[in-house]
C-alpha cells in the first residue's frame, strides 16, 4: 500500500527515510514541504531526483480539490466543499476575526452520533478521515485565502473523539514547528460527549480547548436530542469533564444549541447553572440554526437573551455566539457530508 507522506509523524518520517536510505536530514526538507502545500514530489527541488524517485515509488503527496467555493456577502465568511482523493467531498469553513482567521475542519465523511439538530449525521458515518485528509482543509484553504490560519476549531462533520487516533496524529502534526506549527492554545475540539475518550484525551498533554456539546441540562431532554446520552449520561459526562480540568487546568467550553420549546427556558437555564456551578467553563450559546430535515426553530432575540442573562446572574459565564456564514449554509450544525 502507497503510504501518504502527510500521514507520517515527524519522527515517522525520519524513520522512514533512514530506513530507504536517505539521511535524516531529509525528513524536516520534506516535512516542510509537505506542510507548505506541496502537491507534488517534483516541487522538493533541494531533494536529488534520485531521492523524489524513490520516494514515489512508495508514497504519495495526498492533495484536496476545491470543487465549489461560497463566500458569504454578509461576513466574508468562506464555505469549501472538498472533494477528496476516493472522489467523496466534504465541508470546511474559514472565518476571519480580529484576532486572525480560523478554519472550522471535518474529521469524518458523515458522523454515526445521530445528534437531532445536525445536518452532518444525516446518511450517518462514511469513514474517517485520515490525519492528511484533515491537514490538508488547512493547507489548501490557506493556499487559497492567501493568508496564515492561525486558529482550528474542529466542529465540522464528524465526531473527532469518534476518530480519536487519526485526530490525536493530526493535532500533533498540524503543532509541529516543522510545519504549520499551530499552537494548541489555538485549537479547540468539539465533542458530543464521548466520555471514556476524555479522559484519554486529558492524559495527551495538549494545551487545547475542549468544547462540550451539552444542549441540555438533563437526561430527559438529552436523550431526546442526543443518542449518545443514552450510553454516556449527563451525570457521567460531567464528571468527565470535572476530570479534565483538573488533569489539564484548562477551561471547558460547553456548547448549547437554544431551540424554542425544548431546551430554552428560564426553568433549563436555572437546572443547566446548577449543574455547572463551580466548573472552570463558559457557556456558549448558539441559537439552533435551519436545517431542511428537521423542524427546530431558534426562539427571538429577547428569549435568547433573557436565557444568556439567567445564566449569568447566576454565575454562570455565558455569551451568545456571534452567527457567522448564515446565508451560505456554513454556520454551526449546517455542513454536510457528499457522497459521489
Amino acid at each position: 500500500m502507497m503510504i501518504d507522506l502527510k500521514d507520517l509523524s515527524y519522527q515517522e518520517l525520519t524513520e522512514y527515510l533512514v530506513k530507504i536510505g536517505e539521511p535524516k536530514f531529509r525528513a524536516k526538507q520534506i516535512f516542510t514541504w509537505l506542510h507548505r502545500g506541496c502537491e507534488s514530489f517534483d516541487e522538493m527541488t533541494n531533494l536529488s531526483k534520485e531521492t523524489r524517485k524513490k520516494l514515489a515509488e512508495e508514497c504519495f503527496v495526498s492533495t484536496l480539490k476545491i470543487r465549489e467555493k461560497y463566500v458569504s456577502k454578509l461576513d466574508k465568511t468562506t464555505k469549501y466543499l472538498f472533494e477528496l482523493p476516493d472522489g467523496n467531498c466534504i465541508e470546511s469553513v474559514v472565518m476571519y476575526y480580529k484576532h486572525g482567521v480560523t478554519i472550522c475542519i471535518s474529521s469524518q465523511i458523515g458522523c454515526r452520533m445521530g445528534c437531532n439538530f445536525c445536518a452532518s449525521t444525516i446518511g450517518g458515518l462514511y469513514r474517517n478521515l485520515t490525519p492528511g485528509e484533515i491537514l490538508n482543509q488547512i493547507i489548501f484553504a490557506q493556499k487559497d485565502i492567501g493568508e496564515r490560519i492561525s486558529n482550528i476549531v474542529m466542529m465540522g462533520i464528524g465526531e473527532p473523539l469518534d476518530n480519536y487516533d487519526n485526530v490525536i496524529k493530526f493535532l500533533r502534526n498540524v503543532n509541529d514547528p516543522n510545519g504549520l506549527n499551530i499552537g494548541y492554545r489555538h485549537i479547540s475540539l468539539s465533542t458530543c460527549g464521548i466520555v471514556p475518550k476524555i479522559y484519554e484525551l486529558a492524559k495527551e498533554n495538549m494545551q487545547i480547548t475542549l468544547s462540550v456539546s451539552l444542549h441540555a441540562p438533563n437526561n430527559e431532554i438529552r436523550n431526546s436530542i442526543m443518542p449518545v446520552n443514552k450510553k454516556y449520561p449527563v451525570e457521567e459526562l460531567i464528571k468527565a469533564c470535572k476530570d479534565y480540568i483538573k488533569t489539564t487546568t484548562r477551561r471547558i467550553s460547553f456548547e448549547y444549541s437554544l431551540i424554542s420549546g425544548v431546551n430554552d427556558s428560564e426553568k433549563e437555564a436555572e437546572e443547566l447553572a446548577r449543574l455547572l456551578k463551580g466548573m472552570l467553563a463558559h457557556v456558549n450559546l448558539i441559537p439552533v440554526n435551519k436545517i431542511e430535515e428537521r423542524e427546530y426553530k431558534k426562539g427571538n432575540k429577547e428569549q435568547i437573551r433573557r436565557f444568556c442573562n439567567r445564566l449569568n446572574e447566576l454565575g454562570i459565564n455565558a455569551t451568545v455566539r456571534r452567527e457567522l456564514g448564515s446565508d451560505i449554509q456554513a454556520s454551526c450544525g449546517q455542513l454536510r457530508k457528499k457522497l459521489l
